[in-house]
């Protein structure tokens, strides 16, 4: 699938392996993706991201990133969830801190035994999260309902807002929806990106 990958989208995906190295992550992760499509400064994806996005949004997005990452990596919706349950959230990351030290719930996404994640480490390979998978896959499917050949990052982004998670949930409190997605990127008698 990798080859049907445009210059920029293929950026994107090795920005999200560097971004899994520096962090010391075991996997590369959708929030990886997501992180390596804001440092992008030319493409489609950066285009529609300036139109629908406030100014900061890297850093808005790099915090509001921090933040789940301190809850357990737990959505806001999660978090909603379990309030309706009963079960406050901030009170038990609070107790936890407090019992643990600051960002003791924060975790280093990474799946699978240990031995593998050694191997992955040692050898430079960082695999994909089922999530950044699942994002790949929606990207290819993002680019045949458009009808484009290969696979940009604007697909890459348009997949990242459709797939329920906490980039999603990121983006759209910053803005950046799939509706305003296809908006920009594809919309009638609108500004498009080109």
């Amino acid at each position: 699938m990798f080859e049907r990958f445009t210059k920029d989208a293929r950026a994107v995906v090795l920005g999200a392996v560097d971004h899994a190295e520096r962090t010391h992550a075991h996997e590369v992760t959708a929030e990886h993706l997501l992180l390596s499509l804001l440092d992008r400064k030319a493409g489609r994806a950066s285009f529609a991201l300036d139109a629908l996005g406030p100014a900061d949004l890297r850093g808005s997005v790099e915090r509001a990133l921090a933040e789940a990452r301190r809850r357990g990596g737990l959505s806001r919706a999660d978090a909603d969830a379990l309030s309706g349950l009963g079960i406050d959230l901030s009170e038990i990351v609070g107790r936890v801190e407090e019992a643990h030290g600051a960002g003791a719930l924060a975790f280093r996404r990474g799946g699978g035994d240990g031995e593998r994640k050694r191997r992955g480490l040692l050898s430079g390979h960082r695999p994909f999260t089922r999530d950044a998978k699942d994002v790949l896959t929606r990207s290819l499917r993002a680019a045949h309902a458009h009808r484009d050949r290969h696979i940009g990052d604007e697909h890459l982004l348009l997949a990242l807002t459709v797939r329920p998670g906490l980039p999603a949930e990121v983006l759209a409190d910053h803005g950046v929806t799939y509706e305003g997605l296809e908006r920009v990127l594809y919309g009638a008698g609108e500004a498009k990106a080109g």
